[in-house]
């Protein structure tokens, strides 16, 4: 690896599995330290495990973030520890309890992943704006889809929770830009093979998908001081 990283402090939410495990992995062996979020402790450790073995640093935080009171403690303890965060990353995703007709989702269905895929993302960027202000160089990248746009049968539910995290998102950059060192954007990996498009796609053949590891250096482009991208969703394999 290249340091593009160094010295960096990240946060990333969802980063026991999936495409956020492989940019927790890939910013440690880029030189930062990396805060690892998700709910599951084992998975977490043995992340850490990995990313210790190959010389990097993580913190592990163990942290449903429907937990909102508890995401503003998570900031207050890094201000305490660090005094500034470099890098965000926005990945936890909810699918609702899977696909189903808009009548058919039940409001606990809807209400988790409402809770994941919007309100936990606006708890994260109340709670941790001041602390990349503090950075030289604030970067965050949040996780969309394309299907927020395509009105595709069945994804109501995720579709609009994308839907309103990239306007809540490209929101914050416009009132941002120009008065500040964040530069804050928004990724859609395109088909990466994960549990939740397993979940999707049951009978999919995850060989023929990218893996997360192919989309991390995408994470790193966006989160390195040298970005100039701000208030963009920049989309993967189009």
């Amino acid at each position: 690896m290249s340091n593009r990283l160094q010295g960096r402090v990240a946060l990333v939410t969802g980063a026991s599995r999936g495409i956020g495990r492989a940019v927790a992995k890939r910013f440690a062996a880029e030189g930062a330290e990396v805060i690892c979020v998700a709910r599951t402790q084992g998975a977490l450790e043995e992340l850490d495990d990995e990313i210790a073995n190959a010389g990097g640093k993580a913190v592990l935080c163990p942290l449903n973030l429907r937990e909102f009171d508890k995401i503003d403690q998570v900031a207050a303890a890094l201000y305490q520890r660090f005094g500034r965060l470099d890098i965000l990353v926005g990945n936890a995703g909810d699918i609702g309890g899977g696909l189903a007709p808009i009548g058919h989702v039940d409001q606990k269905h809807f209400q988790e992943a409402f809770d994941v895929n919007v309100t936990a993302n606006y708890r994260l960027i109340r709670a941790f704006a001041p602390l990349l202000k503090a950075s030289d160089h604030g970067r965050a990248v949040f996780v969309t889809s394309d299907v927020a746009q395509a009105n595709m049968p069945y994804w109501g539910v995720y579709a609009a929770g994308k839907a309103a995290l990239e306007s809540i998102v490209l929101t914050w950059a416009a009132e941002i830009a120009n008065i500040s060192n964040i530069k804050a954007n928004l990724i859609d990996p395109g088909a990466v093979a994960t549990r939740m498009r397993t979940i999707a796609f049951p009978g999919e053949d995850a060989a023929t998908l990218a893996q997360p590891d192919d989309v991390a250096g995408a994470f790193v482009d966006l989160a390195e001081v040298a970005c100039q991208h701000h208030g963009q969703i920049i989309r993967l394999g189009r």
